[in-house]
C-alpha cells in the first residue's frame, strides 16, 4: 500500500533528544513552505525532549545559501549534534532548479563528511507550489516533521552506535 502521509513513523523508535542541541538553518524563499516546515522540525524535537534553549535557528535568503548556514553554524558551534537544513524550490521555466538542487545537496553532504555531524537535509523539490503545500503540513505530511525525526536518529546513531 503506498504511503500518502510521509511523516509518519514509528514514535517507539525515536530516540530522546534530552542531550542533543540542534540548529535549523531556514531558507526565507517560499517561506509559507518553509515556515511551516520549520515549525513542524520545532515542536518536534521539543516533542522529544530537545530543550528549547538547545534548538537555535537561522534564516537565510535561499536555499543555496543553507550549505554555508550548516557550515558557519558547525564552525561556530562545534557542540551541536545535527543541522537540519529547510527550503524549497520549485521548478520553473529555466534550469536554475536544476543547479541550486544539486549545488545544495552536494554541498550538505560535503559539510557533513567535513564535520563529522549529521546534516540533514529537508530542501522541498518540488513541481508546483501546491505539492510543496502538500509536503509542508498538508496531505502528505511535513518535511520539517521528517527532518527533525532523522535528525534525532543520526544523532543517536553518531553517539552510541558507531
Amino acid at each position: 500500500m503506498k504511503k500518502t502521509n510521509l511523516s509518519e513513523y514509528d514514535s517507539a523508535a525515536v530516540p530522546t533528544g534530552e542531550r542533543y542541541r540542534m540548529a535549523l538553518a531556514v531558507a526565507e524563499w517560499n517561506s509559507d513552505v518553509t515556515e511551516a516546515m520549520a515549525q513542524g522540525a520545532v515542536e518536534t524535537l521539543l516533542q522529544y525532549n530537545v530543550k528549547e534553549e538547545n534548538i537555535k535557528v537561522v534564516h537565510v535568503p535561499g536555499s543555496y545559501e543553507l550549505t554555508a548556514a550548516a557550515d558557519m553554524l558547525l564552525r561556530r558551534n562545534p557542540e551541536l549534534d545535527a543541522v537540519i537544513c529547510i527550503g524549497c524550490v520549485i521548478q520553473g521555466e529555466t534550469r536554475h532548479f536544476d543547479f541550486i538542487c544539486q549545488a545544495v545537496s552536494q554541498g550538505l553532504t560535503n559539510v557533513s563528511l567535513k564535520h563529522e555531524k549529521p546534516v540533514i537535509f529537508s530542501l522541498l523539490t518540488t513541481n508546483t507550489m501546491e505539492q510543496a503545500l502538500a509536503r509542508s503540513g498538508g496531505a502528505h505530511g511535513n518535511k520539517g516533521v521528517e527532518g527533525a525525526i532523522t535528525a534525532l536518529k543520526m544523532a543517536n546513531l553518531w553517539e552510541n552506535e558507531l
